[in-house]
């Protein structure tokens, strides 16, 4: 029987992050997840004890710092982070509100935990980060009917997550970058297909495909990365699709 994890969530109001939180809850695990409104939260995933809401903005490392301890002093085992942006266009480019939104979020973690262990704080949480496929150095990961999207439509987007990703892959913490393909609505049991890359020597082996829904990928992530902590992800790329 596997030992009960306590996992932190940064973006888990909404889409995969939300559907990663309630499979992760299912599981009998327990979350800290950090909202700006709580409520919103609350109103969606109510009376789960192992449920811990707290106030802030994933930008700001004091409130970071309150959701990496378990209740036992130690660091957290694991973080998922799904953290984004509204879209907004600018002429015919897609872009953000906060068009820095991933790689600062990623910095403001980064710094939480050195801050954390700093004052004493022990432990290696395995950070989870999702990012999207259109983002690799070794050519295309998706198919080529879709390059106008990912090369003219999605590059604000996809240089944003690209910045966030190379923080991480840099950070010398054991890490997932989980890359869905165009994510779409809608709650499905489709198979998930799946790609690995090394971010130093390239696909270990591809999935290519159209899209994939938030529900899968947050599915996806609770049971193969969280549930299961299966290692042949660790600090690798795993391109998710339908």
């Amino acid at each position: 029987m596997r030992s009960v994890q306590t996992i932190a969530f940064f973006g888990a109001s909404t889409g995969v992050g939300l559907a990663a939180l309630k499979h992760t809850l299912l599981s009998g695990d327990r979350a800290i997840a950090l909202c700006r409104d709580p409520s919103k939260l609350a109103g969606i995933v109510s009376d789960d004890s192992n449920l811990k809401i707290v106030k802030g903005d994933a930008h700001d490392v004091a409130a970071v710092s309150k959701c990496l301890q378990r209740e036992d002093g130690k660091l957290v085992d694991a973080v998922i982070t799904t953290i984004g942006s509204k879209p907004v266009m600018n002429g015919i480019f897609l872009t953000l509100e906060d068009p820095e939104v991933c790689q600062k979020g990623m910095k403001t973690l980064l710094e939480a935990l050195d801050q954390r262990r700093r004052d004493g704080v022990s432990g290696s949480p395995y950070i989870v980060a999702c990012s999207t496929t259109g983002t690799s150095r070794f050519g295309r990961d998706y198919p080529l009917a879709l390059f106008p999207v990912y090369d003219y439509l999605l590059r604000v987007p996809a240089a944003d997550k690209k910045a966030m990703e190379d923080l991480l892959v840099a950070s010398q913490e054991t890490y997932t970058i989980v890359r869905p393909s165009r994510l779409v609505d809608g709650v499905t049991t489709k198979q998930v297909r799946v790609g690995i890359e090394d971010p130093q020597t390239g696909p270990i082996y591809k999935a290519i495909g159209y899209s994939i829904s938030r529900e899968d990928s947050g599915r996806w992530i609770a049971q193969n990365l969280v549930l299961k902590r299966d290692t042949v992800f660790y600090n690798k790329i795993a391109s998710i699709t339908n």
